[in-house]
């Protein structure tokens, strides 16, 4: 579902302010959602996330884990900056008497042990808590026990039908490491979130979470991307262009320099994304210079982003041309990101992008240059329709966009093959 239809349901935020967007304010509340993915996919620290934001809002969080122990949990959280205080963790893995031969049996041999004292320990640690937030880590383990898909199929079951009523959102998680990827799981929960993982032949690999269903709710339908760094888990909503138009007054912004504005029509139009194609050092990046002091002097904020130029070069040749860059940085008045795409995915850049104008009121964005998003990112399938997505989004914003090319060879004339639509104009030096 992705239409705008109005949300009745209660919501509990997930922990993950871009996850929280994409479900139109966070999970619906007493419900039950599947998270899957493979190992190392981030699965984990969503789940904590989301049980250390029930804490913050005076929730009762318990996570039950099947697979890591304690100490492997706490170790994670750590690595996060993140402290675990008012998180229950209850630890269901065998202890070392279990592991020897004199065992009468161990927690991992379904013949030995039966799924239902599994099951019955976990119901009446939930029954004893009440907790408001529940992790159950994982549904792996559980399909082991079960070995018949029948039986796995009627516990999950038989755990919806005990959670219903009880005010109590629960994640089942699972690293997909059975043979048969069953899907009949999918049909008896509430929702399901899948990460995925997905290598590069060079730089960062990519990840990218996907809303299967949310039953009775709508949210952002496709692939967004998402990192994981020290701090947790970001996700970047996909851009939906269309769903971001601003009123504006469509006036025609100047350079402040006389005789290019002549030339323009007297500047660009608000509104409107226009494109610098040139050889090297023909003053491409000077110009956009230009435009963005010319805003500044009328107190709208600039942001630019450099993918091929160092700062330090970027600050050395503007001051060189008597361009205050530096001090109009370190004034506040303009912020310069320097971009390594080979760690950064389309996807979180637009958000990046997007946070520039709605958080800080950017009203000028420019891209220094597109050579370098574009070559960048060869694996990347769609990067040109995701660069229009954002070029719609800004225009409908009421922002100035110019991008920078540099021009390859004389056999194209200087023109690049991506398409801008009908607001972008194309200035060749």
């Amino acid at each position: 579902m992705t239409d705008t239809a109005p949300l009745y349901l209660p919501r509990i935020s997930t922990g993950i302010s871009g996850l929280d967007t994409i479900l139109h304010g966070g999970f619906p509340k007493d419900r039950i959602y599947l998270i899957e993915g493979d190992p190392g996919t981030g699965k984990t620290t969503l789940a904590l996330q989301f049980a250390m934001n029930g804490v913050a809002n005076k929730g009762k969080a318990l996570y039950i884990t099947l697979s890591e122990t304690e100490d492997e949990l706490r170790a994670m959280a750590v690595s996060h900056g993140w402290s675990l205080d008012g998180v229950e963790i209850f630890e269901m893995i065998p202890d070392e008497a279990a592991l020897t031969p004199e065992s009468q049996y161990t927690f991992f041999h379904p013949e030995e042990v039966e799924l239902g004292e599994t099951i019955k320990t976990i119901l009446d640690r939930v029954s004893e808590r009440q907790p408001t937030h529940l992790i159950l880590d994982s549904l792996a383990e559980l399909r082991l026990l079960a070995q018949d898909p029948r039986r796995y199929r009627r516990q999950v079951l038989a755990l919806k039908h005990y959670f219903a009523g009880k005010k109590t959102t629960v994640l089942f998680l699972d690293d997909r490491t059975s043979q048969t990827q069953e899907k009949q799981l999918h049909s008896i929960v509430h929702g399901v979130l899948t990460l995925q993982r997905l290598p590069r032949e060079y730089g960062k690999n990519r990840r990218r979470i996907e809303i299967s269903k949310i039953r009775g709710s709508s949210y952002i339908d496709g692939f967004h991307d998402y990192a994981i760094e020290r701090g947790g888990m970001d996700i970047f909503p996909r851009l939906q262009a269309s769903q971001h138009h601003t009123e504006f007054s469509r006036d025609v912004i100047s350079s402040s320099v006389p005789n290019l504005d002549l030339l323009m029509g007297g500047g660009m139009d608000r509104g409107s994304a226009s494109l610098l194609v040139g050889p090297a050092g023909s003053g491409k990046t000077t110009l956009a210079i230009k435009y963005a002091l010319s805003a500044i002097r009328r107190a709208e904020p600039v942001v630019m982003y450099t993918f091929d130029e160092g700062l330090g070069t970027l600050l050395a040749r503007s001051s060189g041309l008597e361009l205050p860059l530096k001090e109009l940085m370190d004034d506040g008045k303009i912020t310069v990101h320097q971009v390594d795409p080979a760690e950064m995915s389309p996807g979180e850049f637009a958000w990046r992008v997007r946070r520039s104008v709605e958080d800080d009121g950017a009203k000028m964005v420019i891209i220094d240059s597109l050579n370098g998003y574009l070559a960048a990112m060869p694996q990347e399938q769609f990067l040109a329709l995701q660069m229009h997505e954002l070029l719609t989004y800004l225009n409908q914003r009421g922002v100035v966009t110019i991008m920078i090319l540099a021009q390859q060879s004389a056999q194209h004339g200087g023109r690049s093959q991506l398409s801008c639509g009908h607001d972008c104009a194309a200035s060749i030096l």
